[in-house]
């Protein structure tokens, strides 16, 4: 059965990508860049960054929601790849590092959401909260994709 899915899953990937693991370096730069555009319209949303970006409600609203979605979304195939086809490792550091943060990003988030829909907290908790799910994501990302881009392939 496992590994039924796991080539299902490679061909799939490898329709579009040269591998599964340049689909995956992909994926997670997509969430990167749309956790960059949550990062700004939050601050935006705060009543920061007014100067720079001229939208103001119901526009940066959406644009938050939906940069979070969609980032959500790019993270399901990486997770999906990390936790089922090569698991939890700690074969060198930047792999342990990986490992550890990729086991607390949904559980970040899963806070991240919750603070969202609850308002009986500090105006400060949301910032930190969103903060650190966007700093999770950031050391993922360079201890994976952006591994990947600089040591072994920069592509499709």
């Amino acid at each position: 059965m496992v590994a039924s899915v796991n080539s299902t899953y490679t061909d799939i990937l490898t329709s579009v990508f040269s591998s599964a693991i340049a689909a995956k370096a992909w994926f997670a730069t997509a969430a990167i860049v749309l956790a960059l555009v949550q990062v700004m319209s939050a601050a935006r949303i705060f009543g920061k960054l007014k100067r720079f970006i001229p939208f103001g409600r119901p526009w940066i609203n959406r644009i938050h929601r939906w940069s979070g979605r969609l980032a959500f979304l790019c993270t399901l195939p990486v997770a999906f790849h990390c936790i089922f086809i090569l698991g939890f490792r700690s074969t060198d550091a930047r792999v342990l590092v990986h490992s550890i943060f990729g086991s607390f990003v949904y559980g970040v988030f899963g806070v991240k959401v919750f603070f969202v829909h609850d308002h009986d907290h500090p105006r400060w908790t949301l910032p930190l909260v969103g903060g650190t799910l966007f700093a999770v994501l950031v050391v993922l990302w360079a201890t994976s994709a952006y591994w990947y881009f600089t040591n072994v392939r920069f592509g499709f």
